[in-house]
Order: C-alpha cells, then sequence, then structure tokens
C-alpha cells in the first residue's frame, strides 16, 4: 500500500488536485469553525497553534485533519494505515495549511483585501450542492445548511473568508511576471541538445588505493563502536505454565456464555446473519472456558510472582505452581536456543532482566512463562586487536567513498580551469524531465545545472549518481534557431506563467512564516 501511494503522489495531476482539495477544504474550515481574537483561530481553551499572538484553535486543527485524512482515504480508495500516515505525514500538512491562512488572512488587512456582498452571493450559487437543474436554489441551499447543522450567516461569513483568502494569494500571483530572459532560458533547456565530458570515480574505483595506519582504524573503530559490539547475551532458568492444564478445571455459567456471546456477537455469523446462541451454544462455551482458563491461570501466575518476587527464589514460586525448572546456556536475541524458538516476548523480557532476577508473568501460544536471569553478559566493543580484520574491511569501504568524492572534487576543479584531462563523453541529448543523461543515470538537479550551462562551462563540484561522483563539463551544446524563439516567445511565457506565480506564492507565504512568531503545539503532530 505505500508504495501505490507514493507512486500516485508522484503524480504531477494528483499532485495539484491535492492542492486544490487542500487549499480549499482547509480555507473553509479554518474560517467557518470557530472565531476567536481578531475573528481567526481562537475557540475552546486549548490550542493548537498560535500565530502572532492568535490562536487555532483544538477543534479547527481536529477538524481540518480528519477531513484532510478522509480526502486522502477518498482519493485513494482505502483506509490509511498509521505507517502510511506517517509517511504522508498529515498532522504536520493540516497544521501548516491552517498557519499559512491565518498568515495570509493577516496580511489581506494590510493590503485591504476585501470581497462585496455580491461576490459573496456569486460564489455560494456557483456551488454545485446548492444547486438544482444547473441553477442555484435557495430552497436546496438552506436544506444542506440544515443537514450540516450550519447557519446561513456562518456560511457565508465562511465563504466571504475564504474569498478573501483566494483574492489576497492572486493578488501576489498577478505580481509574477515571466521575462524574456526567463522564456529564453527555458527555450533553450527545452530545444537545445548538449554533449558532457565527465570523469566518474566510484567508492569500488578507489578501494585498492585505500591504505589504513593503526592510527585509523582505532579512530574509525572509537567513532563506529556500534558496529561492532556484541550482542547481548542472558542464561535463563524458567517455569512454563500450560493454560490447557487450568482450563480443565474451569466451569462456566449460562451468564457467562450470555456474556462471553454477546461481547463476541460478530464471531457467530452465518449465512443469513448472527446464529443465536441455542445453535453454536457448546462452541461458545468452549471458547469461553478457554478464555476464562487463560485468565485465571495468568492471574494465579502473577500472583504467585509478586508475592515471591522479592526473594529472587525461582525455585520456590516453581513450587507453589507445581511446576518444573528449566534451564537454558547463555544466549542472544539473534541466537535463541532451540527451546525459546519464536518467543520473542520471552526473549525481549529476558534481556531486560537484571542478572538474578525474576521476570513475568510473559504469556505466549506456548503458555505463561516466569524468568530468572541467571547469568548476564553486557554488549561490549572488543579490544582492535580481536576484530581487526572486520574494523579495516569497513573503515576500507568508509574510505574509499571519501576518497572518491575527493577525486571528484579535483576533477571538477581542473574541468572548471579548462584544463585537460582524460574524461568520457555522454553523446549528444536534450532535456529530460526526469533527469536522464546517457552514461550518467538519472539526476535532474545535475540536468538542470548542466542546461544552464555554455560549452567548455562545468558545475564547481561534482554530482553524485547512484554510488559515483561525476565531475562534468559542457564539451558541445547545439543551440535552437533564435528565430524559432521569437515565434513561440508569448506562448512559451503564457506556459510557464502558472508556476512562476504558484513560486511567487510560495516564496510571499515563507516570507510570511518567516516574520510571524509562530507557537505550534508539538504533541499534536507528533509522530508516534
Amino acid at each position: 500500500m505505500l508504495d501505490i501511494i507514493r507512486r500516485k503522489k508522484e503524480s504531477a495531476i494528483v499532485k495539484l488536485v491535492f492542492i486544490i482539495i487542500v487549499l480549499s477544504f482547509v480555507g473553509t474550515i479554518f474560517l467557518v469553525w470557530g472565531k476567536g481574537s481578531d475573528g481567526i483561530g481562537g475557540g475552546k481553551s486549548g490550542y493548537a497553534a498560535k500565530v502572532n499572538g492568535s490562536k487555532i484553535s483544538l477543534e479547527q486543527y481536529q477538524n481540518a485533519y480528519q477531513r484532510i485524512r478522509n480526502m486522502y482515504q477518498q482519493i485513494y480508495g482505502q483506509s490509511i494505515p498509521p505507517e502510511m500516515e506517517k509517511v504522508l505525514g498529515l498532522k504536520k500538512v493540516a497544521l501548516d495549511g491552517l498557519i499559512d491562512n491565518m498568515l495570509v488572512a493577516m496580511e489581506s488587512k494590510t493590503m485591504n483585501i476585501k470581497v462585496s456582498k455580491e461576490e459573496i452571493s456569486a460564489s455560494i450559487e456557483a456551488i454545485p450542492m446548492f444547486q438544482k437543474d444547473g441553477k442555484f436554489s435557495f430552497d436546496q441551499y438552506q436544506q444542506v445548511l440544515k443537514s450540516n447543522r450550519m447557519t446561513a450567516k456562518d456560511f457565508e461569513e465562511g465563504q466571504e473568508g475564504e474569498l478573501i483568502l483566494k483574492k489576497t494569494r492572486q493578488a501576489i500571483k498577478d505580481k509574477a511576471t515571466v521575462t524574456d530572459a526567463d522564456a529564453l532560458a527555458q527555450f533553450k533547456k527545452n530545444n537545445d541538445k548538449i554533449e558532457l565530458e565527465y570523469v566518474a570515480y566510484s567508492p569500488s574505483d578507489v578501494l585498492s588505493e585505500v591504505k589504513l595506519t593503526e592510527a585509523e582504524l582505532k579512530d574509525y573503530l572509537t567513532k563506529n563502536q556500534n558496529e561492532f559490539k556484541t550482542e547481548e547475551k542472558v542464561a535463563l532458568s524458567y517455569v512454563l505454565m500450560d493454560v490447557a492444564s487450568q482450563t480443565a478445571k474451569v466451569t462456566v455459567s449460562d451468564e457467562e456464555i450470555q456474556t462471553y456471546y454477546q461481547k463476541n456477537i460478530d464471531r457467530w455469523q452465518g449465512k443469513d446473519g448472527i446464529l443465536p446462541l441455542n445453535e453454536v451454544k457448546e462452541k461458545v462455551k468452549a471458547e469461553a472456558i478457554k478464555q476464562k482458563g487463560a485468565k485465571q491461570a495468568y492471574e494465579l501466575a502473577a500472583d504467585t510472582l509478586f508475592k515471591n518476587i522479592k526473594s529472587g527464589d525461582l525455585n520456590l514460586i516453581a513450587g507453589k505452581l507445581g511446576l518444573k525448572i528449566q534451564e537454558t546456556p547463555i544466549f542472544s536475541a539473534s541466537a535463541p536456543v532451540a527451546a525459546l524458538a519464536g518467543e520473542n516476548a520471552v526473549i525481549k523480557k529476558a534481556l531486560e532482566l537484571k542478572q538474578g532476577e525474576l521476570g513475568g508473568p510473559v504469556e505466549t501460544a506456548k503458555g505463561i512463562y516466569i524468568l530468572k536471569a541467571k547469568e548476564r553478559k553486557a554488549a561490549i566493543v572488543p579490544p582492535l586487536s580481536e576484530i581487526k580484520s572486520a574494523v579495516e574491511e569497513k573503515a576500507r569501504v568508509a574510505k574509499s567513498a571519501e576518497l572518491a568524492k575527493q577525486k571528484a572534487e579535483e576533477a571538477a576543479k581542473q574541468l572548471s580551469a579548462k584544463a585537460v584531462i582524460k574524461t568520457q563523453s555522454t553523446g549528444s541529448f536534450g532535456y529530460s524531465a526526469k533527469g536522464e543523461i546517457p552514461a550518467i543515470g538519472v539526476s535532474p538537479e545535475l540536468t538542470d545545472e548542466v542546461f544552464k550551462l555554455t560549452v567548455s562551462q562545468a558545475p564547481a563540484t561534482p554530482f553524485k549518481v547512484g554510488n559515483r561522483w561525476f565531475a562534468v563539463r559542457v564539451k558541445n551544446r547545439l543551440e535552437a534557431p533564435k528565430a524559432d524563439f521569437e515565434k513561440t516567445k508569448e506562448e512559451l511565457k503564457k506556459s510557464m506563467l502558472p508556476k512562476k506565480q504558484e513560486e511567487a506564492l510560495a516564496a510571499w507565504t515563507k516570507g510570511l512564516r518567516e516574520k510571524a512568531k509562530i507557537e505550534i503545539n508539538q504533541a499534536l503532530v507528533a509522530e508516534k
């Protein structure tokens, strides 16, 4: 599922749809649901954020977050699990949208942006949910608002606020222009062909050149101790209570059977719906007994352990429970003893215990464990003399990566200085939005950089593509006819304008944030 959402997020169309939706509904939520100081923010006593002293309420944040989450679910046609929500950062998206809207609303006053009653009416009449047979219906308008528990006054004020946001943003966009120089640069990028000469270095290319001193190995080990630590190890004594043996002693009343049936009603589904208790009573009874037995067994183990835990005497506990003590040799989490294979909860608990300490109960499919750590070995970093070959192997790989970059940086300096050095050629190629460069690979950053350059020019620094560092220089550039540019200039400027406007708006909004005093309730956006 995560792969699906990542792929879809890369779609320009999906991104555009999301931007439109988010700006629209967050704007409405922000201005319709509750008001505070200066008519923006506020709400209940708690707050999601404070922007220049004005609050964004918890209610506004929760509504925005829930709606944006629902929007993603509707677009992707599936529920959003926690790990996907973390990747998408929905909490931050919701709060950032509210903060930006508050900043824009504040700035709109400075800019004296206003909307007329006629504009508000026109915008409401254009909303499809208020139309009947393609025309605005006042009755339908009232019905929709009533069904959403909203007054016309609240909605119209919200609509006014949203229009002010749109007008303010549009005023910033309208200031953006595409110059002839911008258009020419884009024309050349779209139509020129270039050929690069390059020098490449990968860690494997220079690995044989790496020589390390004893001091360098010691330094690497000191800085990367966690890579060479031994695992923590523990040897256990433990008892294992078989739940089935306890269940054999358990009985359940009709009332308990009825309660278990009701609490687990969805488990008794038949072809025609929920099966009545009398048809599944024996099955319900067996499961109720099993659950009750497991609960009683756990409570018995826990009670016995806690009453005797200070003694540290597992023999005493085993005697009271009538169980036999079992022993393990010392083991680590990655190489458990055969008796505990797959018992991850037991192993985790065992490695948390101090030597001589009792712990548990730990319940697994096999039963209920009570543990004692009879021996512990802490994780340690062995001396270099014992692990020298392993340290040297990793240190050489790390050093070779540094050396490859250093060599590429030196080559980049030489290419920039127009020095003659041995290079390879990409052959002639045109601009690719994906950043595809023959013989080099995919690098949008490198592609954008080289198409700004003329013959013999070179970027001052190398670029990493995959695991290789590339120093490049423009060897040839075949320029498209200037006459073709003049023919298409105005059309090109027109096509470039929307992006230029969005960039101008983004830069302006970023500037507002940088100047603002913003206090965020971090507990709301923290990813667990």
